[in-house]
C-alpha cells in the first residue's frame, strides 16, 4: 500500500513536471516567435525601396472630381505625392511610394479614374528609386 502511495506521488510529480516542462517551451518558443517576427518587421521597413514618377492624365478629367479621388486612392496604397488641374485640361502630378503600389497606381490612373472621368491615355515619366521620400502625405494642389 505505501509502496503504491509513493508510485502514485512520483507519478503525479512526474506528470506535473512534464506539464509545466511544456508550458516553459511553449511560452519560450512563442517569444522566440514573437522577436523574430519583429525583427523581420523592422528589417523589412528598413530595407523598402521607394520610387518615383510624374504622370499626366489625358480625357475628360477636370469638372468629374478626378483630383478627388486620385488623392483618396493613393493614400490607400500609402503613396505620397500630389496632384493638380493644368491649363490644358489634364491632371498632372507626381508620386512616390514602394514599387508594387506605385504601378498599382499606374493602372488606377491608366483604368479607372473617378466614375464621371473618361481616360483616353496617362503617361509617365520612368519610375526611379529615390532615396528616401520628399513628400509627407498625397495632396492636391490648386
Amino acid at each position: 500500500m505505501a509502496a503504491s502511495k509513493l508510485f502514485g506521488s512520483i507519478e503525479l510529480l512526474f506528470i506535473k513536471f512534464f506539464v509545466v516542462t511544456i508550458i516553459f517551451c511553449v511560452a519560450y518558443k512563442s517569444q522566440s516567435i514573437v522577436e523574430s517576427i519583429n525583427s523581420y518587421k523592422e528589417t523589412e521597413m528598413s530595407t523598402k525601396h521607394i520610387f518615383s514618377t510624374n504622370f499626366e492624365v489625358f480625357g475628360k478629367v477636370q469638372g468629374v472630381f478626378f483630383r478627388k479621388h486620385t488623392e483618396k486612392q493613393a493614400k490607400l496604397f500609402g503613396l505620397r505625392g500630389w496632384c493638380m488641374n493644368t491649363s490644358q485640361g489634364t491632371v498632372r502630378g507626381q508620386m512616390e511610394g514602394e514599387l508594387d503600389k506605385v504601378n498599382e497606381m499606374k493602372n488606377w490612373l491608366e483604368t479607372k479614374g473617378s466614375p464621371k472621368s473618361r481616360i483616353d491615355k496617362a503617361v509617365f515619366s520612368e519610375t526611379k528609386e529615390i532615396p528616401d521620400y520628399t513628400f509627407k502625405a498625397f495632396t492636391i494642389k490648386r
